[in-house]
């Protein structure tokens, strides 16, 4: 062997390389002895001259998977199997985990964070390739915290530069729509509340799309607006027999889980249904409230641009435009001021018409209320001794100086002859 190294038992300098294992060994052909057994080593040199090298300085540190990074590749393929996803799916969320694993601050993360970096790479691929699925569906699925995974998921997207776009909402809404249990018959479900996939899918779509020109979806989870929206999609269908249903028992019905918002949810789209109905001159007659509103959804639908429009933006031009002529009417046309109140709906002298909401966000038209903190507690109480230093700041005038001066002066000359004779 180069190098003269020599078996450390018999002292032979016959060593051999023996290739026969994956790492490659030096073995005295003599008595058969393993020199390099065990010795972590980086070049061939080192071995031929039999010194060691530290784990931490050696290839086999980067080469190496751990255990928990082997966990996390097998669970984001088994995540991908469960949501049936292609393979090329599969391959370029598996990329994203090797990754992300190389940071250290995810390297050495706890296992609940691991955990949701397997979703986050999951998810992560789906919005890239507009497959729809929902960070709630990933959470149910691994049984993960949701404030956890969405910061989770935004670190990993900032951490990797990756783009992502926004989720499409039509997709989701057919993916979601599409796990409802009301169109097949079932012993569960009564025959009047089974109803046609594809008109229930048109009209809820419909309905999110609503939701969305008037600033219900914005900034919010999609999932409790498609929700709210395909409980009134569903009941506009059938409202007779489905008027009494609430919410609650739609879910139930459906398997679905009730998100908490969907409540408010659906109480702002009924409002905003009630503000269209206001439009249509066959329906003002009929003083809808926000049950009764829902037999009318169809055509509120089929009109709802112009509805929008004239409901939000135009009704404010009005307001002004009827302020405008009464004030250029003029105080001492009393016949005009007769005609205007009997036909702009006879209100009384001094009293604005009331004006319509303006199509802003919820956050806007109900802003959350915000702490004022309290004022620091104040610990001058005005007895305070004042310094002669600070005296002099608040002298303005000549005189006050001299005045100042004087008292100074007869203040000293007390002091220095307390008992004068």
């Amino acid at each position: 062997m180069p190098g003269g190294g020599r078996c450390p038992d018999c002292g032979s300098t016959e060593l051999v390389e023996d290739a026969h294992y994956s790492q490659s060994q030096l073995v005295c052909s003599d008595c058969g002895c393993v020199v390099t057994e065990g010795v972590l080593t980086t070049t061939f040199s080192d071995e031929g001259n039999l010194r060691e090298v530290a784990y931490s300085r050696s290839t086999g540190e980067n080469e190496q998977v751990t255990r928990s990074q082997q966990r996390g590749l097998r669970r984001v393929r088994d995540l991908c199997r469960v949501l049936q996803l292609p393979s090329t799916f599969e391959d370029t969320a598996v990329a994203y985990y090797q990754k992300a694993y190389q940071h250290p601050g995810i390297r050495a993360a706890r296992l609940q964070k691991k955990e949701v970096l397997v979703g986050c790479c999951v998810l992560i691929t789906c919005r890239q390739h507009n497959w729809p699925l929902t960070m709630g569906t990933i959470c149910t699925l691994l049984y993960a915290d949701l404030d956890m995974f969405s910061g989770t998921y935004m670190q990993i997207v900032k951490l990797l530069g990756l783009d992502v776009p926004s989720l499409c909402l039509a997709d989701l809404v057919k993916t979601y729509c599409s796990s409802f249990k009301l169109f097949q018959a079932s012993p569960s479900l009564p025959a009047k509340y089974m109803e046609d996939k594809e008109k229930m899918l048109s009209r809820t779509l419909q309905l999110v799309e609503l939701a969305d020109e008037t600033w219900l979806v914005t900034g919010r989870h999609p999932l409790p607006v498609i929700t709210a929206a395909a409980f009134l999609a569903w009941q506009s269908l059938q409202p007779s027999a489905r008027l009494t249903c609430s919410l609650a028992r739609f879910c139930k019905l459906a398997n679905v889980d009730l998100p908490y918002p969907a409540s408010s949810r659906l109480q702002e789209l009924l409002a905003v249904l009630l503000r269209m109905a206001e439009q249509l001159a066959w329906l003002q007659v009929l003083k809808l409230d926000k049950r009764s509103v829902v037999k009318h959804i169809s055509d509120l639908l089929q009109h709802r641009h112009t509805l929008i429009r004239k409901a939000f933006r135009e009704g404010t031009l009005e307001v002004e435009a009827l302020e405008k002529e009464l004030q250029g009417r003029g105080p001492g046309q009393g016949q005009g001021k007769e005609e205007v109140g009997n036909s702009a709906s006879e209100l009384p002298e001094g009293k604005r018409p009331a004006s319509p909401a303006l199509l802003l966000p919820p956050c806007m038209l109900k802003p959350p209320k915000r702490v004022c903190p309290a004022p620091p507690a104040s610990t001058v109480t005005g007895d305070e001794n004042i310094s002669d230093s600070e005296i002099e700041q608040y002298l303005r005038t000549p005189q006050e100086v001299r005045d100042f001066l004087r008292a100074q002066a007869a203040g000293q000359a007390a002091t220095s002859n307390p008992n004068p004779p």
